[in-house]
């Protein structure tokens, strides 16, 4: 094993344990935890729930990536859904993808009307409002990557047998609705970003760094003590400067 992995596995192993520790406060104190992860395709969303959640509690962690709406829920409020996977009391939930369908893949593949993209925009910060009012700890992260590194890494997920499930007809969108994509993304931050629910942007063209990075906030938003700062190359609050100054991708 290399030098720079075994550091990386050793700075995993330490930050996974701190985790651990949390969540067993967490549970003891009925804590409801909900971690929001939006970004590219191929931005490294799995792999981090996977870090994230590999020695937790199953009783006590839930995954929630929801797949597309029957005809039932489509006749709901849009947000009713997700509403149902919220944590319970010790309850620790990663969603992989959210709510936030709505202003990205919905926006750009028109799977929804402008109307009800508008709609959502302008309801989500007093939506997740509510949440945290209840006593929700709301954490929302934007996974960045560049359309370079995309494009190598959907390009390895075709070509590995063991990935196949990853793949997604959308894919092939990915990379020819950059530009829509940005814009989505763009407006999507400006509009849902909030004191009482902020984005947190997350670079990931490394993943490992990436990865120990994501999981050192979290630990902090928490309230973990002794964890070292993130990188604030790597990770950052979103504010709208970083649309324009190289910190997101264009």
């Amino acid at each position: 094993m290399s030098k720079s992995k075994e550091d990386y596995e050793a700075a995993l192993a330490r930050l996974q344990l701190a985790l651990v520790e949390t969540q067993v406060k967490a549970m003891a104190e009925g804590w409801k935890i909900c971690v929001v992860l939006e970004g590219r395709d191929a931005a490294g969303k799995d792999g981090a729930i996977k870090r994230i959640t590999e020695h937790l509690s199953p009783r006590n962690t839930r995954i929630v990536a929801l797949p597309k709406p029957s005809d039932r829920e489509r006749g709901q409020w849009f947000l009713q859904r997700y509403v149902a996977q919220l944590p319970s009391a010790g309850e620790f939930v990663i969603f992989n993808r959210s709510w936030y369908n709505r202003a990205g893949v919905e926006r750009v593949m028109g799977f929804s009307t402008p109307a009800e993209q508008e709609t959502f925009l302008r309801e989500a910060p007093a939506f997740e409002a509510m949440l945290t009012d209840s006593g929700i700890k709301l954490v929302k992260y934007w996974l960045d990557i560049t359309k370079e590194e995309q494009a190598e890494r959907l390009d390895a997920r075709r070509s590995d047998p063991l990935r196949q499930l990853k793949v997604s007809p959308l894919d092939a969108e990915a990379q020819k609705k950059w530009d829509a994509y940005s814009q989505a993304r763009d407006d999507m931050l400006i509009r849902t970003d909030s004191e009482a629910s902020p984005w947190w942007c997350l670079t990931t063209n490394k993943k490992k760094r990436a990865r120990l990075n994501l999981i050192r906030h979290l630990l902090g938003q928490l309230g973990a003590p002794d964890i070292e700062a993130p990188d604030p190359d790597t990770l950052f609050r979103f504010e709208a400067e970083a649309i324009k100054d190289g910190r997101l991708a264009p």
